[in-house]
């Protein structure tokens, strides 16, 4: 193992215990622990190790993406990760494309993979890791090309440890049998036995422009199968001035829409991103100093949603007072169901004295603490922070509307929205499912009406979602279904709550799906290019 770190602005690397710090590593069983003593005052830069193991080009790994929205899925040695850095630069910067990912921090190159925190190898040499250390740093793991060995990067970036204090720098699972790996993973996390959710939500058919009229109506179209009706993004004037409902699309406000959510038997849900301001908005422009700065003096973007939204400064008591008022105020309403969104937006940039996992586990802790039982779906977020946070996560990016999003958006950019990408990542995701969290795969839509999906990707989202996720929700105004839409979801929903997946196989473009229903196995075969299912049985 090699540390990097500075003291009186000089940098320093030892393998070894120091004048400046002791490295103690404890391998127990399957487990390793790496903890240094600060002996004087340090600030860390990075560690690493490696671990000797066969990489070739036959095998699949399994790369979990930086956050909710990063692809992942099992790649082929071969398979180049995408990088927002082969963008235009200029589209780049307009758009703050580069505030989504990790490329901000982390040097992509052709000749390397990584995926953060959980990995493993499925083929003629399996490998396993999982980090139980994400509160303090994130675990990169890297694959190089050519060469016999997994590199491990533990981000520990900006940590400043004072003389006589202690710090983990590694904390993973390691086992070179992927089943005993999983052995681990289920000990580890036990099931939690979280409550499904099947719901509505107002973003994939209005987006931003919905009122009173559609969400009643929506709201009326639901039967008692439904358990939660979430209102999403466009009830709010601008991003960040969350107390300030709009009161042309919303003249009653949204108090009474609660109630009558409530009279139904549902829980009633709301969307909010508590770590942004776009720059329309009033807490950008009357509270400059909420926002984060760069290294010189000028507002963060945290990407380019809205009018452009940008990061807020966690470290400032008073962004935070704010965020707590922003959240009572809905609680106060009646909300019980809280979409928490762009979580990310807490990780961008550096931190004094802290690493970015540290960061990002105070933001959502902190989240949490305001919210206490009310359930929270995390999106945008890093996944294992969310794990005991989080009620619920989004494992992929957002439902698209066609089945792949535009072809410049396909070449460079992880996060993107696309229906193809988030399929994949609720599949090779399950295994997390009740686990760290209840897995939400994002939206079905079987409307015909405001979309391009065809009637087999449809089928598709909608069996897949119900089969994979603890999360099953729509856009759709359901009392425009025909007869074959009303079956199709009577299926999916039985699915939802009587499926349980075996296991499932990767063959090039192809994933054979085995899962039991009602004690009988059955299966499918998902073509992930054309988003269609095959060979049900």
């Amino acid at each position: 193992m090699r540390l990097y770190y500075y003291k009186n602005g000089k940098k320093y690397c030892t393998k070894t215990s120091n004048k400046d710090v002791e490295i103690d590593v404890r391998p127990v069983n399957n487990r390793i622990t790496t903890r240094i003593k600060a002996l004087n005052d340090i600030t860390l830069v990075k560690a690493d190790d490696i671990i000797p193991f066969n990489v070739n080009f036959k095998d699949l790994y399994f790369l979990n993406g930086y956050q909710s929205w990063t692809d992942t899925k099992e790649f082929p040695l071969a398979k180049r990760l995408r990088n927002i850095k082969k963008s235009p630069h200029i589209i780049t910067h307009m758009f703050a494309m580069d505030k989504y990912g990790d490329s901000n921090f982390y040097r992509y190159s052709i000749i390397k993979s990584h995926g953060y925190d959980i990995f493993y190898s499925r083929g003629a040499h399996e490998l396993f890791i999982c980090s139980f250390n994400s509160d303090v740093a994130y675990l990169i793991i890297e694959l190089v090309k050519g060469r016999r060995f997994v590199h491990l990067i533990s981000d520990v970036k900006n940590i400043k440890v004072k003389k006589g204090e202690e710090v983990t720098i590694f904390d993973y699972a390691l086992e070179f049998e992927l089943k005993e790996g999983m052995k681990i993973f289920l000990k580890d996390f036990p099931k939690k036995n979280i409550e499904k959710v099947f719901g509505y939500t107002s973003w994939y058919n209005y987006y931003q422009n919905i009122n009173e009229e559609i969400i009643l109506r929506d709201l009326s179209a639901l039967d008692n199968r439904f358990n939660l009706f979430q209102i999403d993004d466009g009830y709010e004037t601008f991003v960040g001035d969350w107390l300030d409902v709009d009161t042309k699309k919303f003249p009653n406000g949204l108090k009474p829409i609660v109630d009558k959510i409530h009279a139904k038997g549902l829980k009633a849900g709301i969307w909010l991103a508590p770590f942004v301001a776009e720059s329309k908005s009033k807490l950008f422009n009357e509270h400059p100093e909420f926002i984060k700065k760069d290294k010189h003096g000028k507002p963060m973007k945290a990407g380019g949603n809205w009018s452009g939204q940008y990061a807020l400064d966690l470290d400032k008591p008073e962004v935070k007072t704010y965020i707590k008022k922003c959240l009572t105020y809905y609680m106060e309403l009646g909300f019980d169901f809280f979409k928490l969104d762009f979580l990310y937006a807490s990780g961008i940039g550096e931190f004094e004295g802290k690493s970015r996992a540290m960061a990002q586990s105070d933001a959502y802790k902190f989240l949490r603490s305001i919210l206490k039982d009310k359930l929270i779906l995390g999106c945008g977020a890093h996944i294992l922070n969310s794990a005991n946070n989080f009620d619920y996560l989004r494992i992929g990016p957002d439902v698209s509307l066609i089945f792949d999003d535009a072809a410049f958006m396909r070449l460079f950019h992880r996060e993107r929205i696309s229906t193809k990408v988030t399929l994949q990542n609720t599949i090779y995701r399950s295994f997390m499912n009740d686990r760290f969290f209840g897995n939400d795969p994002d939206v079905f839509l079987l409307r015909d009406d405001n979309i391009s999906l065809s009637n087999q990707q449809k089928r598709a989202l909608i069996t897949i979602n119900a089969l994979f996720g603890s999360v099953l929700m729509t856009s759709d105004n359901i009392a425009t279904y025909d007869e074959e839409k009303k079956a199709l979801l009577d299926k999916s929903l039985e699915l939802f709550k009587e499926g349980h997946v075996i296991d499932h196989v990767t063959k090039g473009n192809l994933i054979k799906v085995r899962y039991k229903l009602h004690g009988e196995e059955h299966g499918f075969t998902y073509n992930t290019k054309k988003g269609e299912l095959s060979n049900e049985r």
